[in-house]
């Protein structure tokens, strides 16, 4: 395809941190397990992430947006390499945390970074279909990196999976580094951060969230959404295993199964870019995603679970390309790590609050009564999304690469 030539060093730097990212969480399991055998310091590990994030968006908006994006982005793949390669030397698990902790304190500066670049370095009308080329690879490494990583151990072992993780941290870097300047070195100010600085960051978000209400109004309705549908995410193991009864393996198919679903639809998604708008991939993809998930809960037997998961990774991947392409093009790249650490941090608190409401009222009620429910919410936030995109207001407010 034309267009991955065209990004093919971005597309393959990306690509092959998200493979390690895949390959590394089954062999942090493993370790942590090994070291262990606790469900509970298994669960904890993916509590220190969101922590590490709601702690750093305090600031690193304001540090990102003063800092060289290029360089950024490369200095945070270098320190999380190192911090990598340091897990197998590791004998405490409190040690694995905080390894972990200054991991997610790195990658809270790359994701609004790589965003940033992305903005600057694809241009507009190449944006929806390079986003749905890297959803395909994001998608494809959620299918190869366990199965890598099982080979990896099984010739090995466990710390030669995390070492290969540590790799591609590396090569990412280095891929970063070749990549042309896409910054105004010029617009970057340098300015000691202060309590003062931060307000001042805080209060600019603000205005900023105020003058543009469109953008305002679809993120807040897609982020409801995809928070509710998120949140069903935490129950999906205990559904398949519970109300299903499926075994070990079959569980397994199942969600590899979502991941074909995910590449499918993100070929599609690039193949179709340029005929659809922005708006189109994502009130229909998350209306599509947000009934997906629904029907998925109220499957009465794995066939009827594996067309609606089949559906949810197509239907995703265009929604995921259309909302990826709406923020480039929405959000000043002056102000995008600021507005997206803030975000971040509501969404994470958010986020965790879901989960819990929806955990414990599974415990309290029938989790499939429980997962429909939150599944018929998401699909009225769609349903209020997709309404509100077809308004004049709309209409006049959003950008005409969107409409």
């Amino acid at each position: 395809m034309r267009m991955i030539r065209k990004y093919q060093l971005i597309l393959f730097g990306f690509g092959f941190s998200y493979l390690g990212n895949w390959v590394n969480l089954v062999a942090l399991n493993l370790l942590v397990w090994h070291l262990t055998e606790s469900p509970a310091a298994m669960a904890s590990i993916f509590i220190v992430g969101p922590i590490a994030r709601i702690l750093t968006s305090f600031f690193a908006g304001s540090i990102i947006d003063r800092t060289n994006k290029q360089k950024l982005m490369i200095y945070s793949d270098i320190i999380r390499g190192i911090l990598i390669l340091l897990l197998p030397f590791t004998s405490s698990i409190w040690l694995i945390y905080c390894v972990l902790f200054l991991s997610n304190i790195a990658s809270s500066f790359f994701g609004p970074s790589s965003t940033y670049y992305i903005s600057k370095y694809v241009p507009d009308e190449d944006k929806q279909t390079f986003n749905a080329i890297l959803g395909m690879f994001s998608s494809g490494s959620f299918l190869i990196g366990p199965a890598l990583a099982g080979f990896i151990i099984a010739i090995s072992n466990v710390q030669v999976a995390i070492w290969f993780n540590a790799l591609t941290f590396f090569v990412c870097a280095w891929v970063i580094y070749k990549l042309p300047r896409v910054e105004d070195h010029q617009e970057v100010r340098r300015q000691p951060i202060t309590w003062q600085l931060l307000k001042e960051d805080y209060i600019i978000v603000h205005s900023f969230i105020k003058k543009e209400q469109v953008f305002t109004k679809v993120f807040l309705y897609f982020q409801g959404a995809l928070m509710i549908a998120f949140a069903l995410d935490s129950q999906e193991a205990t559904f398949i295993k519970q109300n299903l009864e499926a075994s070990d393996s079959l569980y397994g198919v199942i969600v590899s199964i979502a991941g074909v679903g995910a590449i499918i639809g993100g070929a599609l998604a690039a193949r179709y870019a340029k005929k659809f708008s922005t708006r189109q991939y994502i009130v229909y993809g998350l209306l599509l995603t947000t009934i997906s998930y629904t029907l998925f809960y109220a499957s009465p037997n794995v066939t009827m679970a594996i067309i609606s998961f089949i559906a949810l990774g197509i239907c995703m991947s265009f929604c995921n390309a259309g909302y990826s392409t709406f923020y480039q093009l929405s959000v000043p790249t002056t102000i995008m790590g600021r507005f997206g650490s803030v975000s971040t941090m509501v969404i994470s608190i958010l986020q965790i609050i879901f989960t819990l409401v929806l955990g414990m009222l599974a415990e309290w009620f029938s989790l499939q009564e429980v997962c429909i429910l939150f599944g018929a919410i998401a699909i009225i936030f769609s349903l209020v999304l997709y309404v509100f995109m077809h308004s004049k207001s709309a209409y006049e407010g959003l950008k005409e690469e969107i409409v």
